[in-house]
């Protein structure tokens, strides 16, 4: 593995998934960079790295952002392995790099879908929602965080793939966290809390279908850097 790729998966239970993934590959691995949830925390972050000299640090720096998604169809339940083609969000549509993007399918092959993403601005709770997104927007999976990173790397030039994990289905609520993420892009424990209590049948399905997501995370990451191919 060179030293020229970079993960980037939102902090918390992800980041810690993918870090548990590559514990185990031996020799070089990817720097690994927890971020802020949300979009607008997302595009500070990023520019905050940029000054710092953390992203374009190399010749040909490659990113793969990673992390969990919700479905917003049918055809993609809990604990699936997608990867993006592209990110919309609102009227506006970014497309992920094809060669990378072909380079992590070849290496996953049968154990991922090529799927079409849409970015949301709050979390996207409600399964009728999720439907109606999905219909309306010719989109398979929603995060929070896609359309964002995109954006920002395709204007400094650094080659960009998605590769998520499926957490919640498109046939059931999960709790609205709205107010449990910070203006900075983390949870804040208290009214996280508070709304899990308030919604215990989905915040069991939540809790479960994201342990299941986290452990598939995981596995993909170990076996997306033991494959010789994403070299």
């Amino acid at each position: 593995m060179t030293n020229h790729k970079t993960i980037l998966v939102p902090q918390g239970a992800e980041y810690k998934a993918v870090c548990r993934g590559l514990g185990g590959v031996t020799g070089s691995t990817p720097r690994v960079i927890p971020i802020p949830m949300g979009m607008k925390s997302l595009t500070t972050y990023l520019h905050k790295l940029q000054e710092k000299g953390q992203i374009l640090n190399h010749p040909y720096p490659q990113v793969v952002v990673m992390g969990i998604c919700g479905s917003l169809s049918s055809r993609y339940s809990v604990g699936d392995i997608v990867l993006y083609q592209d990110c919309v969000y609102q009227e506006h549509r970014q497309e992920c790099d094809r060669i990378f993007t072909a380079e992590i399918y070849s290496c996953l092959s049968d154990k991922v879908s090529l799927v079409k993403s849409l970015t949301s601005d709050r979390v996207v709770w409600s399964a009728t929602e999720k439907r109606c997104l999905g219909e309306a927007y010719k989109a398979d999976v929603v995060d929070m965080e896609g359309f964002a990173a995109l954006e920002f790397f395709q204007q400094v030039g650094v080659t960009v793939a998605m590769l998520r994990v499926v957490s919640d289905d498109s046939h059931h609520d999960i709790p609205d966290l709205t107010s449990a993420i910070s203006a900075d892009g983390a949870l804040k424990p208290w009214p996280l809390a508070l709304e899990l209590i308030r919604q215990p049948v989905a915040a069991t399905r939540l809790i479960r279908g994201s342990l299941r997501a986290l452990r598939v995370l995981e596995d993909v990451t170990r076996l997306l850097f033991f494959n010789s191919k994403i070299e």
